[in-house]
């Protein structure tokens, strides 16, 4: 059939419906041999839903497009364009080839273009279906491919069962499809690394295109603009934009050595399809379209133990689920072939406490369907379960503690099963402990934190309840509370088997929930590159500890108590007589009733509020209670660190074993527990003083490793601030400078005071500091610190904008986004009162504290392997400073590698404007390497 007036034309991207496939359904293994076939299946789906959604339909040509290879004709223009993307991940690859045989099987046909990429061989069959006056709609929701739209062209979203025209266009861009380039030229691509026009996003270039008409003419008058940050934009980075229009530009010129009439719409011969499925061993599917073709389905002798196109609404209701108690090696075995049939499995660990260092296995939980989960008790004690310390016999029906994990070992370890859990650093620590190096992992509580960091915190009970519409079973029955609380071991087994089973169950659904909805969220790169790779290397740092010496934190505290009792004498005599410093309401009464001062405020009990932002703004004025927060940082340092870490040195490694919470901060930055070692104080002499407790053993040093002043280099590429850009590639002083521009003094002539006084601004500008913090910190009056703010923003009126662009993007989105990609949600922005206020300055130093918290991710992730060959362990991470212990001898090659990982971890995802600086120190204990 000749193309022409009356033909239509469909083209489906072949590589959109790939990743659609890959992400949205768990992973599936071929039983025969294990080969992944995921990917494969969704997309075969699709390829059927489609075939059925249009059969009696006008199109007369079809043909699937795909990407031939990574390198094109773009790559010679720009060495850099996509550099930023991940590797393909390792069990998709395999797949690509397949799902080229599954379109020839459909009978349908497959093209792909050396040099070019899909979109290419897209736009020039869409414009030879124009000119050959046929009508040609694209089966894509790639925006890249909006730019064609029209004259015949239309797009069709089958995920979203959408048609897109040159309105839908519009609504996505602001203009029409033929300005769609112009406008991605200045937006850039962060997914392709297409630079655009820095600090320019697609809301103010379509703006600009529909002013001045199309990306030349606003180029050419761009010294008419009167905003100035957006007109030395425009003049400086002419180049780059012209650049990323060619990148953006499809080439609808591509050589083809075939024509339209070669991809006329063909019925698929149904022994060839059907044999292609039956070798995939899709039974269901198999037996679907045989029915569907009126032939008979091929006998499959291995298949695929869960069908990949089974609805995720059949999983078994929660209170139909059906828990076993395994008992037996025969048991458990009958476990793990289910498991490798599938090639993941849900896994949960009960334990006797919360601190993985101590605490002791009592048993496994399993699940590989929803509603079908077992648990696996061993050491559950017998004899009577209110005899709280009593007979220590285990209980009837365990299994042997050995038999078990040596038979759980292998799987564990094998790197073709997904290990899947909620919060699986934890569970992964426990089975270190046995000697089992658990691996690959998926994780729950980190998906639902990539996903809704911000939103809801990420348990398993706030998820299950949320996403699962179930309220787990409590654990609080089980322990009980006070003096009658017990361990989990003690908890007779028929009571642990639903408790246990049901938190893999619960997990497995969790899993199967949020991994379609990762990608739909636009943040599997986030979760895959910043989120999941972390978790083996805290665990690691975790278990290793650092070495702290208790004797130096029984001197400390002695040596605090002292200086708190002469801080009471000097707060006493202040007052004009004896109180207990340590009691709120009698300290109001002293400040506000006898000594007279303006500002107390009573709460709800009648006594005066004196917490510490009290206390700081008067602390401005007077010097009691100045004295005062100098004794309460004291009394904190001693009950908080020099008592409190003695308790926490591990009796058999002697050693400090923190904990971090991956999923805590809502940007990114990892939180410390138990103990918290990243709030011990550095701004004072005491607080410092603390690190020298943390020491290096014998014949080893501590190395530290610190980011210098990366959030205020991270806001000036953001901002893209000129003058403090051009400071941080000179290897300036940037407070020195700020002091310098702020306060006309000369570099030469800079004081420590004055100097001070600018860092304390360019910090607390990040943070949207207001005049009342600022002076607090300073302790000044609050109008000169206010003058100060005032003055910042004139001499660098770039970080006013960002913080007015930033403040637009999360009231419109209701977040914001790193440089990284993560998603920081920002719920309240548009709250009014007193939390309004604190909203906004949240939203404004996200994506600052994110990006510096992304980057020191990505080197953390790294190092492993970085300093695999050295004698050195990673201990810390500090906010911006990684804490190393290294063989003496090999630190000098220690301060080289991991300082060269750090300072480059931003790349190749993102280029910053700056150079990032690492400073590094190394000591016998962590005061001197700081």
């Amino acid at each position: 059939m000749t193309f022409g007036p009356g033909c239509h034309l469909h083209l489906i991207d072949g590589s959109a419906f790939i990743f659609r496939a890959y992400h949205a359904l768990p992973p599936l293994t071929r039983k025969s041999d294990g080969l992944p076939i995921g990917a494969v299946s969704g997309f075969c789906n699709m390829l059927q839903r489609y075939v059925e959604g249009n059969t009696g339909s006008d199109v007369t040509h079809l043909a699937v497009i795909f990407d031939k290879g990574s390198h094109t004709f773009r790559n010679d223009m720009y060495d850099l364009y996509k550099a930023n993307r991940d590797a393909m991940p390792e069990d998709l690859r395999p797949q690509i080839p397949l799902t080229r045989k599954a379109t020839e099987a459909f009978n349908i046909a497959c093209k792909e273009q050396a040099g070019y990429e899909a979109d290419d061989i897209i736009a020039t069959l869409a414009r030879m279906a124009r000119e050959a006056g046929g009508r040609c709609t694209i089966i894509s929701s790639d925006k890249d491919l909006m730019q064609l739209v029209g004259g015949g062209v239309e797009m069709f979203d089958a995920m979203k069962n959408n048609l897109i025209d040159s309105e839908g266009v519009e609504a996505k861009f602001g203009v029409g499809p033929e300005r769609v380039v112009d406008v991605q030229a200045l937006a850039g691509d962060s997914v392709d690394n297409v630079p655009g026009a820095p600090g320019i996003g697609v809301k103010t270039a379509a703006l600009l295109i529909n002013e001045y008409g199309d990306l030349e003419t606003l180029l050419d008058r761009a010294s008419e603009i009167k905003q100035p940050k957006r007109r030395e934009t425009l003049i400086n980075h002419r180049e780059q934009i012209e650049l990323s229009k060619r990148l953006v530009t499809l080439d609808d010129q591509t050589p083809l050595d075939y024509g339209l009439d070669d991809l006329e719409v063909r019925d698929p011969d149904p022994e060839q399809l059907l044999a292609f499925l039956a070798e995939m061993e899709f039974r269901t599917l198999t037996r679907r379209i045989a029915d569907t073709l009126g032939a008979e389905a091929p006998t499959i002798e291995d298949t695929p133990v869960i069908s990949a196109d089974a609805p995720e609404a059949e999983a078994v209701p929660f209170d139909a689920a059906a828990y076993e108690w395994v008992k037996t090696s025969e048991a458990l075995q009958l476990w793990i072939d289910r498991i490798y049939a599938r090639g993941y499995v849900a896994v949960d660990t009960e334990t006797t406490g919360l601190n993985e260092m101590i605490a002791d296995l009592v048993g496994v939980s399993l699940c590989v369907d929803a509603g079908k989960a077992c648990y696996i008790p061993l050491t559950h004690k017998g004899g009577d379960a209110d005899d709280l310390f009593g007979d220590d016999t285990l209980a009837e029906g365990q299994m042997d503690f050995a038999t078990c994990l040596s038979m759980l070992k292998p799987m564990l370890e094998d790197p073709s099963i997904v290990k899947i859990g909620q919060n699986m650093k934890y569970d992964a620590k426990i089975f270190a402990n046995e000697g089992i190096a658990v691996h690959p992992i998926d994780d729950t509580m980190l998906m639902s934190y990539a996903m809704n960091a911000g939103l809801h915190n990420h348990g398993m009970d706030a998820l299950s309840d949320r996403y699962l519409s179930h309220t787990p079973i409590p654990i609080k029955p089980l322990l009980g509370t006070g003096k009658s609380a017990r361990t989990f071991d003690r908890v007779p087994v028929e009571e642990a088997v639903p408790y246990a089973a049901e938190d893999a169950d619960i997990t497995l659904r969790l899993w199967q929930y949020f991994k379609p909805r990762l990608h739909r969220s636009q943040v599997t790169k986030v979760y895959e590159t910043l989120e999941c790779p972390l978790v083996p290397v805290l665990a690691q740092m975790e278990r290793t500890g650092v070495q702290v010496d208790r004797d130096t934190l029984s001197r400390m505290s002695n040596a605090f108590a002292q200086k708190m009792a002469g801080l009471e004498d000097e707060i006493h005599k202040l007052a004009g007589r004896s109180f207990n410093v340590g009691s709120p309401k009698q300290l109001g009464e002293i400040l506000f009733d006898e000594m007279g001062i303006e500002g107390g405020k009573k709460g709800k009990t009648g006594a005066y509020a004196t917490g510490a932002e009290v206390l700081e703004d008067l602390a401005t004025e007077h010097d009691l209670p100045a004295r005062v927060l100098d004794w309460r940082q004291l009394s904190k340092l001693k009950s908080t660190y020099t008592d409190a870490l003695q308790d926490h040195i591990n009796p058999h490694t002697g050693r400090v074993h923190t904990s971090y919470s991956i999923a805590g901060a809502n940007t990114g930055r990892l939180a410390s527990t138990d103990p918290n070692l990243q709030n011990i104080p550095i701004r004072s002499e005491e607080g410092r003083r603390i690190r020298e407790a943390f020491v290096a053993p014998e014949g080893k040093v501590l190395v530290a490793l610190d980011y210098s002043q990366i959030e205020l280099r991270i806001l000036a590429h953001m901002a893209d601030i000129a003058e403090l850009k051009q400071a941080f590639k000179d290897g300036l002083d940037i407070h020195a400078l700020t002091a310098s521009e702020m306060f006309n003094v000369p570099l030469d002539e800079m004081t420590p005071d004055v100097r001070r006084q600018a860092k304390a601004i360019n910090f607390g500008v990040i943070y949207g500091i207001s005049g009342f913090g600022l002076a607090r910190n300073l302790r000044i009056p609050r109008a000169e610190a206010q003058g100060f703010i005032d003055r910042y923003f004139e001499r660098f009126p770039g970080i006013k904008d960002y913080m007015t662009e930033t403040k637009a993007f999360a009231k419109e989105h209701l977040y914001v986004e790193t440089l990284f990609g993560r998603k920081i949600n920002t719920p309240e922005i548009a709250a009014k009162g007193p939390r309004a206020g604190f909203a906004q300055r949240a939203a404004i130093n996200a994506p600052i504290q994110g990006t510096a918290a992304d980057v020191i991710r990505r080197a953390m992730i790294r190092m492993p392997d970085a300093i695999a060959d050295l004698p050195a362990k990673m201990l810390l991470q500090v906010h911006d400073e990684l804490l190393f212990e290294v063989d003496a001898d090999a630190a000098d090659a220690l301060t080289a590698v991991a300082k060269e990982v750090m300072e480059n971890a931003a790349n190749p995802a993102v280029h910053l404007d700056v150079p990032l600086i690492v400073d590094a120190g190394r000591g016998a204990n962590w005061a001197e390497a700081h």
